[in-house]
C-alpha cells in the first residue's frame, strides 16, 4: 500500500472511531431559506442555503454598520448570486471553545481559563456553547447547549498533561456543530475559538481532514496562538522560526473560514482577545444565497463578497465552500 493510500485509510478509520459523522452536504448548509422584511427574517421552504458571516471594517479597522441587503453583491466562481437571506441583527450563536491543555500550558492555564470564561459570560439567552480540551487526546467536556454554568465548570475542570492533539479537537468540535444544525430550522452563527501554544503533535486526524470539514461546514474559526518570548522575537524571520508551522496552520484555518488569527506572548492579553472575538461575532452581517450551480461535484467554489458604493469598506468572510459530492448508488446484489 502506498504511503498516500495508507494515510487516507488511517484518516478515515480515525474519523469513524471519533464518531465523526459530518456529511458531505453540510455546506451548502441545509437550512431554512429566508428573506428580509423590515430587518426581520421570514422563513420559507427548505433549500441548500450557502450561509456567510461577513465582517465589515473601514480604513481604521473599525466595524461598519447601517448597511442593507442592497449594499452587497455575492459572487461564486465569478458568477453573481441572488441574495436570499440578509440580517444585520445579532443572530443566535453556537460557539465552541477549544483549550490546549498540553503540559506546556501548565504555567498559564489558569489565566487562559479566566479569559475563556469571559467569552462564555458574553453569551446571550439564545446562544449555545461547547467546551473541548485537547492534550494527548481530545475530549468534549461540555456538549453544545445553553447551560453556561456547565460550560464554566467544564473550563475550570481542565488540567494540563501530555502532548497536543489540535486537529482531533477541531474535528470533534466542528462535527458536533454540524450534527446539531441538522436538528434545527434556525439560522445560527457558528464559530470555533481555539487557543494553543504550539503545533499539533499527537492527532491522528490530519490537517487536510480539518480543512475539508471547515470548508464544508461554513463554521468560522478564530485561532489564538500563544507564543513564547523567543517565538515572539522570531516573527520577522519565519523561515528559521520553530513555530512557523504552527503559525501557518492557525492562519490558514482562520483565513479560509473568515476568522482571525491572534498572536500574543503575554497571557494577560487573552481576556482582551476573547472580548474582541465576542464583539466581532455580535456585529457581523449574515448573508445567504442558493447557488446557481446545482452540480454535486465535490469541487471547491470560491466566494467573493463586495460592498457596492463604499470603496473604503473591507469585507472578510470565508473564501469559499466545498460543494456536495455526488450520491453513491449501490446496485442491489443478485
Amino acid at each position: 500500500m502506498s504511503p498516500k493510500r495508507r494515510r487516507t485509510v488511517i484518516s478515515v478509520a480515525v474519523i469513524i472511531c471519533l464518531v465523526i459523522a459530518a456529511s458531505h452536504d453540510a455546506a451548502p448548509v441545509q437550512a431554512q431559506a429566508a428573506a428580509t422584511l423590515a430587518g426581520t427574517p421570514v422563513f420559507r421552504g427548505t433549500v441548500d442555503l450557502v450561509s456567510l458571516n461577513v465582517t465589515l471594517t473601514n480604513g481604521h479597522n473599525q466595524p461598519v454598520g447601517g448597511l442593507t441587503a442592497g449594499d452587497f453583491a455575492i459572487f461564486e466562481d465569478g458568477v453573481q448570486q441572488d441574495l436570499s437571506f440578509f440580517s444585520s441583527a445579532r443572530l443566535p450563536m453556537d460557539v465552541a471553545i477549544l483549550l490546549d491543555t498540553s503540559s506546556s500550558m501548565s504555567p498559564v492555564l489558569s489565566v487562559a481559563q479566566d479569559a475563556a470564561i469571559g467569552l462564555v459570560e458574553a453569551a446571550q439567552h439564545a446562544d449555545r456553547v461547547s467546551v473541548t480540551e485537547f492534550n494527548d487526546r481530545a475530549y468534549i467536556l461540555h456538549s453544545l447547549s445553553s447551560d453556561m454554568d456547565g460550560a464554566i465548570r467544564a473550563i475550570r475542570a481542565t488540567s494540563p498533561r501530555g502532548s497536543t492533539a489540535l486537529y482531533n479537537g477541531l474535528y470533534m468540535a466542528m462535527t458536533e456543530m454540524v450534527r446539531s444544525r441538522r436538528n434545527t430550522q434556525d439560522i445560527r452563527k457558528q464559530a470555533v475559538v481555539v487557543l494553543s501554544d504550539g503545533q499539533d503533535t499527537s492527532s491522528l486526524v490530519q490537517y487536510e481532514d480539518v480543512m475539508e470539514l471547515a470548508n464544508q461546514s461554513g463554521i468560522v474559526l478564530y485561532t489564538i496562538l500563544l507564543l513564547s518570548p523567543f517565538d515572539a522575537r522570531q516573527l520577522n524571520d519565519l523561515k528559521t522560526s520553530k513555530f512557523s508551522q504552527s503559525l501557518f496552520v492557525m492562519r490558514s484555518f482562520a483565513e479560509a473560514t473568515g476568522g482571525v488569527t491572534f498572536l500574543t506572548s503575554n497571557v494577560r492579553d487573552l481576556q482582551g482577545i476573547y472580548s474582541k472575538i465576542a464583539t466581532e461575532l455580535a456585529q457581523q452581517y449574515t448573508l445567504g444565497y442558493t447557488s446557481t450551480n446545482a452540480r454535486r461535484d465535490g469541487q471547491f467554489r470560491r466566494i467573493v463578497v463586495r460592498v457596492i458604493g463604499h470603496p473604503d469598506v473591507r469585507t472578510r468572510t470565508r473564501s469559499g465552500y466545498q460543494a456536495p459530492k455526488p450520491s453513491v448508488s449501490i446496485s442491489p446484489s443478485r
